[in-house]
């Protein structure tokens, strides 16, 4: 008897996952990519072209890390991945994104329209760029072990500094403005805490970034929107998107001022598994797949993880496998 095929997850990585001249080494190389990365570039007019500039250059004008940088490529980039590995024959059965991922799932879903994608990523760069400056500080902690020194825990001393995302059991992603991120560095190692600055140069996921995400809900009020075409699982909810909340402005836009729940969805989609069970697939940005390696599925063969480099995109014999 055949054994039952796994089915394609694959992983759209957020904030922190850029680097220079990420996956550029694909651009005129692999046409669907190509062609991807060129369509959204042009749907963001005069600053489409600024964007490749930078994106393909050694001595960008503008440096990666920059919000108007780090957003727009990452959502291009992993729109163009995705479309690149439909177009090899690699099926995808699902798609899981974090942070800015999530938008580039629902683009490749269908959720609304490339250019559209294309049109809302300036928008969210330009807004979060005028938001008040901090950022982000990886902690090796549970959230309830964080709880008390956050805001509204019961010692309150790190106010403004919120959970920002939950990655994995004792990884989280703490997110607030400075110089209140900064005393959360110094009071959190202070109490024990290994903490790590997060490539982040705004407090992504925190409540300071409300506003920004006001503006988002009016840009998407203007979209089309519809329902999936490939199932979405939501590091906002934990759960699959609704059609509801698919066509739902708000959905979308709000997740910039919203928890990360990662680990919640991952652990949702191992535990609630298909017959065969998952491949999570990440592409060219390493980010998401060492956190889902982690996972007790993958430990005892339930999924697998599959990393594909640039040099080996979209599918060779040689990708880097954890689990079986």
């Amino acid at each position: 008897m055949r054994q039952t095929e796994r089915r394609t997850v694959l992983l759209l990585p957020g904030q922190g996952a850029q680097y220079p001249r990420m996956a550029a080494e694909l651009y005129r190389e692999q046409a669907a990519f190509t062609a991807a990365m060129d369509e959204f570039f042009d749907a963001c007019g005069r600053r489409g072209g600024e964007l490749r500039d930078d994106w393909l250059s050694a001595a960008p004008r503008v440096p990666i890390d920059d919000v108007t940088r780090a957003q727009p490529l990452l959502f291009a980039v992993n729109l163009a991945i995705g479309r690149a590995l439909t177009d090899a024959g690699r099926p995808v059965d699902a798609l899981l994104g974090h942070s800015v991922g999530e938008l580039a799932a629902a683009a490749l879903a269908g959720v609304f329209s490339p250019a559209d994608g294309a049109e809302l990523m300036c928008r969210r760069a330009d807004a979060a760029r005028l938001m008040p400056p901090g950022g982000m500080l990886a902690v090796a902690a549970t959230p309830d072990e964080l709880a008390p020194h956050l805001s509204g825990g019961p010692g309150g001393e790190l106010g403004g500094v919120v959970v920002g995302a939950w990655n994995a059991p004792r990884q989280c992603i703490v997110s607030g403005p400075d110089p209140a991120l900064e005393a959360a560095e110094e009071t959190l190692r202070g109490k024990g805490f290994m903490c790590r600055r997060v490539r982040a140069l705004q407090p992504f996921h925190s409540p300071v970034l409300r506003p920004a995400a006001e503006e988002l809900v009016r840009c998407l009020e203007g979209m089309r929107l519809s329902p999936p075409r490939v199932p979405v699982r939501s590091c906002r909810t934990g759960r699959w998107v609704t059609d509801e909340e698919a066509v739902t402005p708000e959905f979308w836009a709000l997740q910039l001022a919203e928890p990360v729940l990662f680990w919640p969805a991952l652990d949702g989609l191992l535990t609630d598994r298909p017959e065969g069970g998952w491949t999570l697939v990440e592409a060219c940005l390493s980010q998401l797949a060492p956190l889902a390696r982690r996972h007790r599925a993958v430990a005892r063969g339930g999924a697998e993880v599959i990393t594909i480099g640039p040099g080996e995109f979209p599918m060779t014999a040689s990708v880097r496998r954890s689990g079986s």
